[in-house]
């Protein structure tokens, strides 16, 4: 089965992004902190429709056209792009469809309200964390507003000479 994989950055009060969506607080200084290693496991990326325009937004690679996205989105849209699927309808239902097929792991990529749904139905198999060492005080939690409690380990930890701690957990074993 393949896993379901949150990768994502955070402020150490564990905001993704400033409450207007700005990121201008995260690294830009061309270190990869395990990105191009994580990438190379993963065949599909799951995205809010948000997150997906902020990425069109930031980079001009994007999307890649050697990986699946679905962006999940509430208005029926199409895309440009071969590779670049949206999805409007049961989205939890949709991820553990995909989790059962054939590939490799799955990147969820966020935003804030696709984490949560995604974690609150059990699907996020673990957790890649990149802690920036910044303080926001408010901005769009990594998990929504009501995630439930649930245990993980910690797989790994790395840190750098940045201040930036880069944390995976993985879904308790019960």
């Amino acid at each position: 089965m393949r896993k379901l994989i949150l990768f994502s950055a955070s402020s150490i009060d564990f905001y993704i992004a400033r409450k207007d969506g700005s990121i201008d607080w995260l690294f830009s200084d061309n270190n990869d902190y395990g990105f191009q290693s994580f990438y190379t496991q993963i065949d599909s990326i799951l995205v809010g429709h948000n997150t997906f325009k902020e990425a069109l937004e930031l980079d001009k690679n994007f999307p890649d056209p050697k990986r699946s996205y679905y962006v999940f989105s509430k208005k029926k849209e199409s895309s440009d792009w071969k590779n670049v699927n949206f999805i409007r309808y049961d989205i939890a239902e949709f991820v553990e469809k995909m989790k059962n097929l054939p590939g490799k792991n799955i990147w969820l990529m966020g935003g804030a309200q696709i984490n949560e749904l995604l974690y609150n139905a059990g699907l996020i198999d673990e957790i890649i964390l990149s802690v920036h060492p910044i303080i926001l005080g408010q901005g769009i939690p990594l998990l929504g507003k009501s995630p439930h409690e649930e245990q993980f380990d910690v797989k790994q930890v790395h840190t750098y000479d940045s201040g930036l701690i880069q944390i995976t957990y993985r879904k308790g074993l019960q």
